[in-house]
């Protein structure tokens, strides 16, 4: 079992003997770690897990308390894990992207200005391996837009926003539990952006390839 999975599964314990009531703030990070054998870093990730969830509600400044866990709170989460688990439209999303981004990056290594070069390094350079899980999706967002507006096409550029938001979801929740999933974007971003830089349709085609599969992979795997 991963170390976040099993940060979860106790956490989720705590709740379900009762021991962590509806309301109730969970002890400090560092004496909630030790006390369940667990590093700070795999308890970290889980209550971002379980706060995406809506299981747990971090107050900055305050600390983090377990939700009212009422059937309304929970509906949005319900609904978020049947999407991912049930519904194989998000993977046919995935699987239209790795059809059509390939092809977008290599018209965007022949067709993309200095300008806009340069915009999508300064989005490479903004991405930190210490980001938050929004800001790595938002960033991700931003560079795939701009790809897709390189290549001077307005009409695949419309299709993809369509497309991203859709899978939107599945990214951030990727980003949570998977370990190395900031670090690994990053580099996957700077490899196309090195690609499209030099000119080499083939190896923007193969990377950009290889950054969807990534995710649609891991997702299929998680169904």
């Amino acid at each position: 079992m991963a170390l976040t999975d099993e940060a979860i599964v106790k956490i989720k314990d705590m709740i379900t003997s009762g021991e962590l009531r509806p309301g109730d703030r969970l002890p400090k990070e560092a004496d909630l770690a030790a006390r369940l054998g667990l590093s700070r870093n795999s308890l970290r990730e889980a209550v971002k897990a379980l706060t995406l969830v809506n299981v747990l509600d971090v107050r900055h400044g305050d600390g983090t308390y377990v939700t009212s866990l009422d059937s309304a709170h929970l509906l949005d989460a319900l609904s978020f894990m049947v999407d991912l688990h049930q519904d194989d439209s998000v993977l046919q999303f995935f699987e239209v992207r790795r059809l059509l981004e390939p092809g977008v990056a290599a018209l965007a290594a022949v067709r993309i200005s200095r300008e806009q070069l340069a915009e999508l390094r300064l989005l490479t350079s903004d991405l930190t391996a210490d980001a938050a899980i929004d800001d790595l999706v938002a960033n991700d967002l931003r560079f795939h837009r701009g790809i897709a507006e390189a290549s001077g096409n307005a009409v695949v550029c419309s299709l993809l926003d369509g497309i991203s938001g859709a899978t939107q979801r599945a990214r951030i929740w990727r980003g949570v539990t998977q370990a190395g999933a900031v670090e690994r974007t990053l580099a996957e971003h700077t490899a196309i952006l090195d690609a499209i830089e030099a000119n080499d349709t083939d190896a923007a085609r193969a990377w950009m390839t290889a950054h969807i599969s990534g995710v649609e992979t891991w997702l299929r795997k998680a169904r």
